[in-house]
């Protein structure tokens, strides 16, 4: 997987010297500790599908969790009741448990789903969240 790791505090970028809080992740272990309960079966749900789709940096810190290939495609950031699950495409796409406005950043759409358990994690869902992977990547999936 390709991309810059500050030397600093461990963490890898897309791009080289890319600005951020110099701070290092967390231990999974660590970040589940403190969270609601509702959070590591959707966290578990959505590394079981990405781990067939390819490498995935795993990068826990305080707000939530990124997820890299090498630059961060989708976040996890708990909420009360359900995970918000977040993710970049280059087109707006919906989906039930997308219940926030799409909105657009430059050449991509921001997408939020509310996922609250695993069964939320659909195949719709599951083939939005390959896109934005292979987006990310840059290199298109055979279908």
């Amino acid at each position: 997987m390709r991309g810059w790791t500050c030397s600093e505090c461990g963490r890898r970028f897309g791009r080289a010297r890319q600005s951020h809080e110099c701070a290092p992740a967390m231990a999974l272990d660590d970040y589940f500790a403190t969270g609601p309960p509702h959070e590591r079966p959707v966290f578990d749900a959505v590394m079981g599908h990405l781990d067939e789709v390819g490498p995935v940096h795993v990068e826990p810190v305080s707000v939530g969790i990124f997820l890299k290939n090498p630059r961060t495609f989708a976040e996890l950031r708990p909420r009360q009741r359900w995970v918000a699950l977040s993710f970049y495409l280059r087109r707006p796409a919906s989906h039930r448990t997308i219940v926030r406005k799409v909105v657009r950043y430059g050449e991509r759409y921001h997408h939020i789903a509310n996922v609250a358990e695993p069964a939320d994690l659909d195949d719709d869902l599951r083939n939005l969240l390959t896109e934005a992977y292979d987006q990310a990547a840059g290199e298109p999936r055979a279908r």
